[in-house]
């Protein structure tokens, strides 16, 4: 409820110059403005706000006074945003929901830390940054759910940019698709070549890339920039890149193949590890003179995150001064 005597008005405590600090912008005119968009009626909207007409029509002279500018045009049948008014609105809703979600993360933190926290991530830090951080933040926040998107960059950028996540751990893959986003570089990611344990290739001594050229090879599809590199590689060292190839890039079927067959695989240092730890496949003795491009935080400039997605992002930056 907003009462004619609440003066919940911006103060201007500092010389900055924002227009809304100087003019005591209050929470109510904002309040006003969105009734105003869902009733088109003045004396609707009063109702709505439990104001008094008179005090609302006040109320919303005193801001197109501030502004300089009309912001609905009275007719008849009832009242119509100006351009100036549909901006003002938009702005004002932007305004009220940010509000309120400070009051929800007022709360959060009162109760301990909770809510919904919505992160992407691409394989390699997946396998070993980000499960440290949500093992690390557990400890501290049961109660907060955590969602996990593992997909390519281009994929969880589109994500980001809706307003699915609440940020991401990739590469930024065009410059086009960096407008409006901070990235925050973290590793570079080198890639290694891996087959099934026993594999006769993982006791070759000296190995070497032209002994990979006749080997039938697990790849991501045609057009990737893994793919792309990888074929670059082999044409660098005036090798023509190997013609037994399967096109695919889930890790289920890619495991079963290699398992299965003596056919090899590329992929980043950091996940080949792991699964080299559990027994699951051997990464081959040769240093592959190729590498993805490094990855890092990226996040949206200017949106507030909540404290549970906050905390868990200081927990990444703290994993990976360990790891990297």
């Amino acid at each position: 409820m907003v009462h004619d005597d609440d003066e919940d008005a911006l103060t201007d405590a500092s010389p900055n110059p924002n227009w809304f600090l100087r003019a005591r912008l209050k929470t109510r005119q904002l309040l006003l403005l969105i009734a105003l968009d869902d009733e088109r009626n003045i004396h609707r909207a009063a109702d709505v706000l439990c104001m008094t007409q008179p005090a609302a029509s006040k109320q919303l002279k005193d801001l197109e006074d501030m502004l300089d500018v009309k912001l609905f045009e009275r007719h008849p049948r009832g009242m119509e945003p100006t351009l100036y008014g549909e901006t003002m609105i938009r702005h004002a809703r932007m305004a009220l929901t940010s509000l309120s979600a400070a009051h929800e993360d007022i709360v959060s933190l009162k109760n301990g830390l909770a809510g919904q926290v919505e992160v992407g991530v691409i394989m390699t830090p997946a396998m070993g940054l980000l499960p440290r951080a949500i093992a690390r933040i557990k400890q501290q926040a049961p109660k907060l759910r955590i969602g996990v998107h593992v997909e390519s960059s281009k994929v969880l950028l589109a994500m980001l940019q809706r307003g699915t996540l609440d940020f991401m751990i990739g590469r930024i893959v065009e410059e086009e698709s960096a407008a409006g986003l901070h990235y925050e570089e973290l590793a570079v990611e080198p890639v290694c070549a891996v087959a099934r344990v026993g594999h006769p290739l993982a006791r070759v001594d000296n190995l070497k890339l032209a002994d990979l050229a006749d080997q039938p090879w697990i790849l991501p599809p045609p057009g990737s920039i893994l793919r792309h590199r990888w074929e670059l590689m082999f044409r660098r060292a005036a090798l023509e890149p190997p013609g037994n190839v399967v096109d695919t890039t889930a890790l289920l079927l890619i495991t079963a193949l290699l398992q299965q067959t003596d056919a090899l695989h590329v992929m980043p240092v950091e996940v080949a590890r792991y699964y080299a730890s559990l027994k699951v496949l051997a990464i081959l003795p040769i240093e592959l003179p190729c590498r993805m491009d490094a990855f890092g935080i990226i996040t949206r400039e200017g949106h507030l995150m909540s404290p549970g997605a906050r905390q868990l992002l200081h927990e990444v930056r703290l994993g990976a001064r360990d790891l990297y």
